[in-house]
């Protein structure tokens, strides 16, 4: 029978130890309501971009504000 040199033994305890520390926290829950959890549910996608809107409103409000400054300088000219 082997004895293991505390070097060892010292580097696995803390391995062991950092190992149930990871998985008591893998059972702990970071909201503490499920509000919490929708809100941040909700700010993770819209960092992803999947609440973006497809159609691009730009060109359509610039294009709708071109004919009306049209329209005032015909009317007034």
């Amino acid at each position: 029978m082997t004895i293991a040199s505390s070097h060892d033994s010292q580097s696995d305890l803390t391995a062991l130890e950092a190992s149930a520390a990871s998985a008591r926290a893998g059972f702990a829950c970071m909201f503490s309501t499920s509000d919490e959890y929708e809100n941040a549910l909700i700010s993770a996608r819209r960092a992803e971009g999947r609440y973006g809107s497809s159609f691009d409103w730009q060109p359509v409000v610039l294009g709708g504000c071109t004919l009306v400054l049209l329209g005032v300088l015909v009317t007034f000219l």
